[in-house]
């Protein structure tokens, strides 16, 4: 028998294990296009298995037309053993959590760091991949490709090719009514064809990221200035923002969720803001349209990403700026200010060699501000609620809903453990915030505010989704609708003429992350011709 496994060396052209690789990315690698682009139909109907015969003779030549364009004997095998071996990857978490592979996705794939993709893959990964990537890929390996004489060769390929787009137009053709439909009604479905989904989305972002390479970012807010009633301020300013990681408005309990995951907030009463949106389903497209002027509403990622952000504005209006980070970067939008990486900062209590708890973000903190003698705008990135490793968001008298889901595996849990898990993390960012906020009521030196939104939401299993980065026009409004929450001192209200009760009265209004730029702008009154009053959502309140 392992003689018989020794001598399996199968013949084959490079057109042929092409087709044979096409089909099974196609037939095996695309459950949940199949179940999506299926939903609905009998299969005792000749209409669904004419439909689905089609679609998927359809694709796999268009994959085929795509591969051969630029495939050759030389690099067909090791290619396709990578694709292989990253659809297995792909698939898994398609299928585990039910990830959209856009361009986003794969962005947010290339910025992960080390932690998270540690905390991401577990044992259970080990299964899927042998059977989607290790076996097929062996097979490829086994393969030994037929010699043919080069111009007979390119001749073959282009017949090939040729062959081949007539057989992906006629069978598109042939079911072009059904498939159009399903096409222009549920775009998102796009990004479940595997693994066109991730090297389209992987070209777009190289392309981007080749663009913005190409020069510094164009500046922003040249023009801003302090206002002149900076002149009657009594202190200076000091204004934290802390950019959530991962919080949804849900579970918020300042927003009436069933428990109360924000105790000590509500202690403080702090002004909630209950109706908020996010830009995005990620970081990757939040934190950067959190700080840009194009928001959500004029949303171009090209522009956000060759453009300073709102706090090269500020820098420019002469005030300080600092990005201090506990997570995985300020996504270009600190680029040219002072920076502090605390993910990896040696805390005997907050850090455990590979990730710190957020409150290393204050730690030192009220030293710095004693230190600072002019106005401050600081930016607190948390590493919040993180998934999938809720667990390890919290110390453990934070503990509070049991049980838990201790293991990065949700797979392995039920959903009530998993739910609690992520609520524990809750309750250490509402007594982080609080714990901020009592530093900024203790110092005397500044006139304080504290700004906190989250950059996105997450999904628990609702429909069978977890974690986040859907596509934003099919995205649950668990992953769209965010905490945010804001405090102010009583001098800090006091030199803007701030109405603390007038925005309370407003607070149940509808907001999105398109408020936060204006509204910054607002509150430290910063003259630009970028500042958009309709969307300060403190000016109405303001004298």
């Amino acid at each position: 028998m392992l003689d018989r496994v020794r001598a399996f060396r199968p013949q084959l052209s490079v057109e042929t294990l092409l087709l044979l690789c096409c089909a099974f990315f196609i037939l095996i690698c695309n459950e949940m296009f199949w179940q999506q682009a299926l939903q609905g139909r009998e299969w005792t109907q000749p209409a669904t298995w004419l439909f689905a015969s089609a679609v998927a003779v359809g694709l796999m030549a268009l994959h085929f037309i795509a591969f051969a364009l630029v495939l050759n004997r030389w690099v067909v095998k090791p290619v396709m053993i990578l694709l292989l071996m990253v659809t297995g990857m792909a698939t898994y978490y398609m299928q585990r959590y039910g990830v959209f592979f856009d361009s986003t996705m794969v962005r947010n794939v290339l910025a992960t760091d080390v932690k998270e993709s540690r905390e991401l893959m577990s044992l259970a990964v080990l299964p899927h991949l042998l059977v989607y990537g290790v076996l097929p890929s062996l097979l490829v390996w086994r393969v030994d490709l037929k010699l043919t004489n080069r111009g007979q060769a390119i001749k073959r390929r282009i017949v090939i090719i040729l062959a081949a787009l007539l057989v992906a137009v006629g069978a598109i053709l042939l079911v072009f009514q059904d498939f159009s439909a399903l096409m222009r009604n549920h775009r998102e479905m796009r990004h479940l064809i595997t693994p066109g989904n991730y090297i389209v989305g992987l070209i777009k972002v190289l392309k981007a990221d080749t663009v913005k390479a190409a020069g510094p970012r164009l500046a922003l807010g040249k023009d801003a200035r302090l206002a002149p009633a900076w002149r009657q301020h009594d202190k200076p300013t000091l204004l934290v923002v802390v950019v959530g990681e991962t919080a949804r408005a849900a579970n918020w309990g300042l927003s009436g969720y069933a428990r109360q995951t924000t105790p000590e907030l509500a202690a403080l009463g702090v002004l909630n803001f209950s109706r908020v949106e996010s830009c995005g389903t990620n970081t990757e497209v939040s934190v950067p349209c959190l700080f840009s002027p194009f928001g959500r509403r004029n949303y171009d990622e090209d522009k956000i990403r060759q453009h300073e952000s709102l706090l090269n504005v500020l820098d420019h209006a002469g005030l300080k700026v600092l990005w201090r980070d506990n997570q995985s970067g300020c996504k270009g939008v600190c680029t040219g200010l002072e920076t502090e990486w605390l993910d990896s900062a040696k805390h005997p209590k907050l850090c455990d060699g590979e990730r710190c708890l957020d409150e290393i973000l204050i730690d030192g903190l009220d030293e710095r501000i004693r230190k600072e003698k002019g106005s401050l705008v600081v930016v607190l990135h948390q590493l919040g609620n993180h998934g999938p490793s809720y667990y390890r968001r919290y110390p453990a008298d934070m503990r509070r809903f049991t049980p838990t889901c201790d293991t990065s595996d949700l797979g392995k849990c039920s959903r009530e453990a998993i739910v609690n898990s992520y609520d524990n993390a809750l309750l250490y960012t509402d007594h982080f915030l609080a714990k901020t906020i009592k530093q900024l009521q203790a110092q005397t030196s500044h006139n304080a505010a504290m700004l906190y939104v989250s950059d996105h939401g997450e999904s628990l299993g609702e429909k069978g989704i977890f974690l986040h980065g859907l596509p934003y026009a099919i995205a649950p409004s668990e992953q769209t609708h965010v905490p945010m929450v804001m405090w102010a001192s009583n001098g800090f209200a006091a030199n803007r003429g701030m109405d603390v009760d007038c925005l309370k009265r407003k607070a149940d209004e509808p907001l999105s992350h398109d408020y936060v730029f204006s509204s910054i702008l607002g509150m430290l009154q910063v003259e630009t011709k970028l500042y958009e009053r309709e969307f300060d959502f403190t000016a109405s309140c303001r004298k």
